[in-house]
Formats: C-alpha cells, sequence, structure tokens
C-alpha cells in the first residue's frame, strides 16, 4: 500500500521529462491521451500512453501521470514544477534530464548527477517508500555525424555509452531503484540490423529509423522501442508477452514484424542485464481491427 495518505492507487506512476517523453515528432505525442492524467493539462499521451496501453493489455491496473516540458532537464522541473509534483504521494516515478546531460555544457554530467539528488530527496518528502527509476536516453544522431555535434566524429554506441555511464551515476545519487535502459536497447537494436544506425545516408531496406526527421527526437518506432523497454522494467512482463498483435503497434502502423522485432530487443536487452527473465509468451489471437477501441 502506498507510504503516504496522498497516494490514492497503490499502482500510480508519475513520468517527469520532457520531448522524450512526451513523444515529439510522432503521433505519439497525443495518443490515447484520455488514458492517463497529463498534470500540465497539454493533452499529452505520449509514452506513458503505450505503457498504459501495454499494461491494460498484461492485465495489470496502473493509474499514470506524467509532467513533461520540451527542452529541459531536472533542473527546470525543481525550479518550476515542485507543486505539482508535490501534490500527492507517488508509488513509481520515472524521469531523466536533458539528452546531452547539460543543454550548456554537453557531455557533462555534474547537473544530471545533482538535480537528481535533489529530485529523489523531494519526492521522498511525500512519497518515503517511492520506487524511483532513472531513464538512460537515446544517442542522437545529430550530435554524432554532423561536424557540430558533441559527439561528432564518434558513434551512437559511444554517445549511448556515456549517456548510460552518466545516468549509473545520477541514480546512485539519487537512491534509485535502477536505470532502465533505453539508450542501450536503441543501441541493441541497431547492432542487431533490427534499426539502421545512420539517417544521414539513408536507411537500409528491411530496418526501422528509430529517430524521426530531425534526427535528434524518436519515430513512432523508437518511442514504442521505448514504452516497451519501460514496460517491461516496470511489470517484470517479459516484452514479448504482448504478441505480435499488440493493439498499440497495430494502432500506431507497425507491422506485425516490426512488432515482433521491437519487443525481442527490448526482451534481450532487459535480460543482458539481469532485469528479466523469459516469460511464456502469451500470443493474442488474431482479431478484428477494432480490437484496441474496444479495450479503452
Amino acid at each position: 500500500m502506498p507510504a503516504t495518505a496522498g497516494a490514492q492507487s497503490a499502482n500510480s506512476v508519475l513520468f517527469v521529462g520532457n520531448s522524450f517523453l512526451f513523444a515529439f515528432g510522432s503521433p505519439v505525442r497525443f495518443y490515447r491521451a484520455d488514458t492517463v492524467t497529463d498534470l500540465n493539462s497539454e493533452g499529452i499521451g505520449g509514452v506513458p500512453a503505450l505503457f498504459k496501453s501495454f499494461a491494460d493489455q498484461a492485465g495489470l491496473t496502473y493509474d499514470v501521470f506524467l509532467e513533461t516540458r520540451g527542452g529541459v532537464g531536472l533542473d527546470f522541473h525543481l525550479e518550476n514544477k515542485r507543486g505539482t509534483i508535490g501534490k500527492r504521494g507517488w508509488d513509481t516515478v520515472v524521469m531523466h534530464g536533458f539528452s546531452t546531460l547539460d543543454a550548456s555544457k554537453p557531455r557533462d554530467p555534474a547537473k544530471l548527477i545533482e538535480t537528481s539528488r535533489q529530485m529523489g530527496e523531494f519526492i521522498r518528502q511525500h512519497s518515503p517508500a517511492v520506487q524511483l527509476y532513472l531513464m538512460a536516453t537515446w544517442p542522437r544522431a545529430d550530435q554524432v555525424y554532423p561536424a557540430t555535434g558533441a559527439w561528432a566524429g564518434q558513434t551512437p554506441e559511444a554517445m549511448g555509452r556515456d549517456i548510460r555511464t552518466a545516468y549509473d551515476r545520477a541514480a546512485a545519487a539519487a537512491r534509485a531503484k535502477a536505470v532502465i535502459p533505453v539508450g542501450d536497447a536503441w543501441n541493441r537494436a541497431m547492432r542487431a540490423g533490427v534499426a539502421d544506425p545512420n539517417p544521414y545516408d539513408g536507411v537500409t531496406a528491411g530496418t526501422m529509423n528509430l529517430w524521426t526527421y530531425d534526427n535528434y527526437h524518436a519515430s513512432v518506432y523508437g518511442y514504442y522501442l521505448e514504452a516497451l523497454v519501460i514496460f517491461g522494467q516496470l511489470t517484470g512482463r517479459d516484452p514479448r508477452s504482448l504478441g505480435e498483435n499488440e493493439c498499440s503497434g497495430f494502432e500506431l502502423g507497425l507491422s506485425n514484424a516490426q512488432v515482433a522485432a521491437l519487443q525481442q530487443v527490448a526482451f534481450d536487452e532487459l535480460a543482458a542485464g539481469g532485469l528479466m527473465s523469459p516469460s511464456p509468451l502469451v500470443v493474442p489471437l488474431r482479431t478484428p481491427p477494432d480490437r484496441c477501441v474496444a479495450q479503452r
């Protein structure tokens, strides 16, 4: 049960972040916004709504909330959104910082580490028993391939490793339960040939481009993979158990093969980190195209 009287559900989840959570650059941004609570009243569904959809399909009950603002790190939320975040207690909080670690000092982890510590302390004032997670974000093609990028001349793999190292340090400072390995899953998808690693030279046939048009934010594929990794981490469920007929993938225009491939990548990454064991696959029966509407 919740540790504070303010917590209203045994499974309340708050997502705190920026456009990497509200899904800028894709139709995921306003997807199923009626199934989650946007604390800023901006009509966002985003990755939290995808998580909610996966959980519902798995027969799990979560009350999902989000507090997001584009182009910011955790410092913004600490300075401007304490009243919003602290209105009630939370059972689980997922949060992340700016995509280059520090907007004004790219590659410097100091701000992420310190603001993660501060946010962890603040959240525990209202929710002493909170399950706190940091989400390691993905490498940005626009920071790797152009000469002006902060990781110019390196690879998405290298940027992803730097980001993950910083989040490991931030998680220790915040006393977080774990780091959700979203960026690691992106790199795994590229190593496995599921996703193309360089959108600047075209996308290889049969692969997916995890980035959207700006080579910065995610495409539908990228956000879908992000949500699968979060789902597996928070619930302990094998993402593959959702099956290739998973309804949000259908609604967002992914093929069965693409859904299955991204589920496999999410599982492989979580299993590689010792975060998950294989579960028996529960593949839904093929159903009519309106199957998702009926589940709302």
